[in-house]
C-alpha cells in the first residue's frame, strides 16, 4: 500500500497554527491524514516539512488566507474535511470594555472561527491556554462558543482544561480545549484521565549525557549506542509498538542522538545546580530542578522575535549539572525521537515549548475518531523525513524557500542590556 493510497482512506485533517507539528502529530497517531497544516512562521513550516512530508505547509498567517486557498494548495478539491484544529496563540485576549472580538488582538481566534465556517469539517478542536476559562476572560469564551454556535456548530459542554501529566506524559501542563460537530453530527467526547503517570526518568534517564560528545558542541545530533529500558522511552526510541499509535512509520536510526546541542555552563553555575535539591528552583538563575520520580514542570517557549527573543527559563537536568537539551526536553512532551526540530537550541525549544504534547493531542484527536465510527488502522507505509537543511534555516533562507517577505516574523535581536547580559552569562555561559 502506498502513502496515497492510505490518504484516501484515512479522515482528513487541517491544522491551523500549526508550529513545528505536536498536534498535528497527535492526530496523525491517532488516525487522521494532516493534509495542510498553515503557520506564519517560515522556521516553523520548515521543521513541519521536514517531519510531515505528505503534508502541505501554507506559509501564511490564518488572517490572509481563505478555506478555498487551503483546500488547492493541499489538493482536497471539494473533499468533506473531517476535523479543523489548532490553538491560536495567546495576545492577552484583550476585552477593553468592548466585545471581545472587536479588538484586534483577538482577531486571530476570530479567523479560527472564520475557517471553520469556510472550510465545513465535521468536527474541530480549538486548544489555548487556561487562563481562558478564568475572571473576564471567560466572556471571550463565551462569545467563541456563540460564534461557532451561529456557524452551524455544536460544542460539547463544558469545555474542558486537560492536564498533560493524565495522559501519560511526563508534564504539568493545563491546557484548554473546546470541541464541537457540525449540526446533526455525533458530538464527540473529552478524553478521560488515565490511570498511570509517567516520570521524568522514565522519560529521560536513558538518554547518553550530551556533554560527553565533543561533536555536540558545534552540531545536534551524533552517532551513540545506548539501552533503553522504560517502555515510555522504548517507544518513542521506536525500540517498542505502541498498539494506540496509528501514524506512519518514519525512517529513523535509533542509535543517532538528535536534537542535543550543548549548553555551556560556568563552573558556579554548575556548582549551583549541583546543589540544587530536586524539584526546587536555584535561586539565581530561576531554573526548576527536575524531580526523577516526579514531573516536569511546564515547558514554556519564552518570547518571540519581536517580542525581544527571551528565552524561557530551561529546567536543570536530575543528575548532571546543566539544563536539559532539545531532546530531553522533547522526550519530556512525549515526541518521538524521531521528530526533529530546529537545530538551534533557541528555535528548538520555543517548538518544544509552544506546542500541544502529542499524546495529549492524540487522546482528544482519538474521540473524535471514535465520533466518526472510524476504527484506525496503522498504514503499511514507511514516510522518509525531509532534507535536513530544512531545520539549519535562519529567518531570511527559511522566508525565502517559502517564498513570503523576509519580515514576515521580526528578526531576533541579539542586543540587550547589560543586566540581560549579566543574567545571560550568570545562568548559561
Amino acid at each position: 500500500m502506498t502513502a496515497s493510497d492510505a490518504t484516501r482512506q484515512r479522515p482528513i485533517g487541517i491544522d491551523l497554527f500549526a508550529g513545528a507539528g505536536g498536534l498535528s502529530l497527535g492526530f496523525e497517531q491517532a488516525g487522521f491524514d494532516v493534509a495542510a497544516a498553515v503557520e506564519i512562521d517560515p522556521i516553523h513550516c520548515a521543521t513541519h516539512k521536514f517531519n510531515f512530508p505528505n503534508s502541505a505547509v501554507v506559509c501564511v498567517s490564518v488572517a490572509n488566507v481563505t478555506g478555498d486557498e487551503i483546500r488547492r494548495k493541499a489538493g482536497l478539491s471539494n473533499a468533506d474535511i473531517d476535523v479543523v484544529f489548532g490553538g491560536a496563540p495567546c495576545q492577552g485576549f484583550s476585552l477593553m470594555g468592548k466585545r471581545a472580538f472587536d479588538d484586534p488582538r483577538n482577531q486571530l481566534v476570530f479567523h479560527f472561527v472564520r475557517l471553520v465556517s469556510e472550510l465545513r469539517p465535521k468536527y474541530f478542536v480549538f486548544e489555548n491556554v487556561k487562563g481562558l476559562t478564568l475572571g473576564r476572560h471567560v466572556e471571550f469564551l463565551r462569545e467563541l462558543v456563540a460564534a461557532l454556535g451561529n456557524t452551524g456548530y455544536d460544542v460539547a459542554s463544558p469545555h474542558q482544561v486537560l492536564n498533560a501529566a493524565d495522559f501519560c506524559i511526563p508534564q504539568d501542563r493545563q491546557r484548554l480545549f473546546v470541541i464541537g460537530a457540525r449540526s446533526g453530527l455525533s458530538e464527540p467526547n473529552y478524553p478521560k484521565p488515565l490511570d498511570r503517570r509517567i516520570t521524568v526518568w522514565e522519560a529521560i534517564g536513558d538518554l547518553p549525557d550530551a556533554d560527553q560528545f565533543e561533536e555536540l558542541n558545534t552540531a545536534d545530533e551524533v552517532r551513540a549506542k545506548w539501552e533503553t529500558e522504560a517502555s515510555y522511552a522504548r517507544k518513542l526510541r521506536g525500540l517498542e509498538s505502541d498498539p494506540t499509535d496509528f501514524s506512519y512509520g518514519r525512517e529513523f536510526d535509533a542509535n543517532i542522538l538528535t536534537s542535543s546541542l550543548r549548553t555551556g555552563h560556568t563552573e558556579i553555575s554548575r556548582q549551583r545546580f549541583m546543589s540544587t535539591e530536586h524539584g526546587k528552583t536555584e535561586p539565581v538563575s530561576r531554573f526548576r530542578k527536575l524531580p526523577p520520580g516526579g514531573l516536569c514542570n511546564t515547558l514554556r517557549a519564552g518570547t518571540d522575535s519581536a517580542r525581544g527573543a527571551f528565552t524561557s527559563p530551561r529546567p536543570i537536568h536530575p543528575f548532571l549539572p546543566r539544563v536539559i537539551t532539545v531532546r530531553e526536553a522533547a522526550r519530556l512532551h512525549s515526541y518521538p525521537d524521531w521528530f526533529r526540530f530546529h537545530s538551534t537550541k533557541w528555535h528548538g525549544f520555543r517548538q518544544i515549548g509552544n506546542s500541544v504534547p502529542p499524546l495529549l493531542g492524540r487522546a482528544v484527536a482519538s474521540g473524535i475518531i471514535k465520533a466518526l465510527g472510524v476504527k484506525p488502522q496503522k498504514p503499511e507505509a514507511q514516510l522518509q523525513t525531509g532534507e535536513a537543511v530544512l531545520l539549519t534555516f535562519d529567518m531570511g533562507a527559511a522566508s525565502q524557500y517559502f517564498q513570503v517577505p523576509h519580515n514576515t516574523i521580526a528578526q531576533r535581536t541579539r542586543k540587550q542590556n547589560t543586566n540581560q547580559q549579566d543574567l545571560w552569562r550568570v545562568a548559561h555561559a
